[in-house]
């Protein structure tokens, strides 16, 4: 095959009708303990000269516009307490312990939503980028929830914050593959990152080097889960969501911009002051691409706009969402849930995504398809058109109208009730220029 054909069969791609791909399950699992930024400035404190980049990292911190972070510990905790940094073999040994157990809650959750049998599990594709041991924390996790050690496994390594959905995009094209063989396939996506202990190393370049590193300010602790399903032998709950398409794309020269390097002390975070102009760039040419490369969505062979969707953006740092509300001409009200998770977790890297997919739907009623977006190393792009499964209405013979039973006691998306009665999205939504009780969320410059 000639170079040539390599672009001109991506940008043919296409997806048919009907795929038959769901989610049949979502999970989640957060630590137990959040921590504002306060909790930087004493640690800063506690171990670090007072100097002019330090100065203004913590100036930023107290305008990221994310009001709590969830970690895995509180400020006092002993790995951020020692004398130095956490060395690489102590951040790998907190993780096989508690980031497998947070995987393991999280992987329950979706598992239980979707109704099937642990067994009945035939792939399993996990991420992350806050721990790189060999075997996988994957195969751990296995063991814990008592897979068949046999399970077919792959780990994505590499991909930073788009690896939720990149986990997705690889067990989508893995289920086709079964399809083909008209095999079932029930695949459990997994997510998982432990970010918070990196804050030592961060604070020690930030002291040593007297850059601004702004990464310290963002990143928080999650595991999540999925279940995806090609639909053959179907005997589940019904699907949270159907998978339509997507698009991956890599931003040319763009490698320098975004990254974690790997480290003594755990791994660095990358961010060049680009990254939210480059990303708000990099979406609507891919958006575009991936809506005429399904069919079903097309209207006279006319795409819908980017407004009759519902977004779950990966909120990577508030100049990522704004840049992208803002490129795409999109409201507040699109991108509420990635407001809501970025306001009160933080950014979980590759965690994250599948939290905002999650929380878009406990949000209520919304428009019928949800583009799913996130950026990562590379800088690459991942993108994906679900679309919401609508319960079918029942109609009163009599009166050919709805059943008062499925029309009841539904949450409106736009009043922002979550499960749990928070109502956190109407201050998301005042915000002007990001200004909501002091915090600026403009005034951070970059994140993934």
């Amino acid at each position: 095959m000639s170079p040539s054909a390599v672009p001109e069969s991506i940008a043919d791609d296409h997806f048919e009708r009907n795929l038959s791909l769901s989610l049949l399950g979502l999970g989640v699992e957060y630590p137990p303990y959040r921590v504002g930024s306060e909790a930087l400035e004493i640690l800063a404190q506690r171990f670090y000269p007072t100097s002019a980049a330090l100065k203004k990292v913590l100036s930023i911190n107290r305008f990221t516009g994310i009001e709590t972070r969830a970690t895995i510990g509180e400020v006092d905790h002993p790995l951020v307490n020692q004398p130095n940094a956490p060395t690489i073999k102590q951040l790998n040994d907190f993780f096989r312990q508690e980031g497998v157990r947070l995987s393991v809650n999280a992987c329950k959750k979706a598992v239980e939503e979707w109704g099937g049998r642990i067994k009945d599990i035939t792939h399993i594709v996990s991420t992350t980028c806050t721990n790189s041991a060999n075997p996988g924390f994957d195969h751990f996790v296995i063991k814990e929830l008592g897979i068949n050690c046999n399970v077919e496994k792959i780990l994505l390594h590499g991909v930073g914050c788009s690896g939720g959905l990149a986990a997705i995009r690889t067990a989508a094209n893995l289920a086709l593959g079964s399809t083909y063989r008209k095999k079932p396939a029930r695949i459990l996506v997994l997510a998982c990152e432990i970010s918070s202990l990196l804050v030592r190393s961060e604070l020690d370049s930030i002291n040593e080097e007297q850059q601004t590193r702004i990464g310290v300010c963002l990143f928080s602790d999650c595991a999540s889960s999925a279940i995806l399903s090609n639909g053959i032998s179907e005997d589940e709950n019904e699907p949270v969501y159907e998978v339509l398409g997507w698009r991956h794309e890599i931003i040319n020269d763009t490698a320098e911009d975004l990254g974690f390097d790997v480290d003594p002390l755990g791994w660095k975070v990358v961010l060049s002051p680009r990254v939210p102009s480059l990303s708000a760039k990099a979406v609507e040419p891919a958006f575009q691409n991936m809506l005429n490369s399904i069919p079903e969505l097309l209207k006279a062979n006319i795409p819908p706009s980017a407004a009759e969707f519902d977004w779950a953006l990966h909120p990577g740092g508030s100049l990522i969402i704004t840049g992208v509300e803002q490129a795409m001409k999109l409201t507040q009200e699109h991108l509420r849930a990635s407001y809501d998770i970025y306001m009160n977790y933080g950014n979980s890297s590759s965690a994250t995504i599948i939290s905002v997919m999650n929380r878009l739907r406990e949000m209520g009623d919304g428009r019928d398809h949800v583009v799913a977006c996130a950026f990562g190393p590379g800088i690459a792009l991942e993108m994906m058109v679900l679309r919401r499964h609508k319960p079918q209405v029942e109609m009163n013979i009599d009166t050919a109208e709805p059943s008062d039973t499925l029309s009841t006691n539904r949450t409106s998306a736009v009043n922002g009730i979550t499960a749990n009665g928070d109502n956190t999205l109407n201050t998301a939504l005042t915000m002007t220029n990001g200004s909501t009780s002091g915090n600026g969320l403009s005034t951070v410059q970059n994140g993934e």
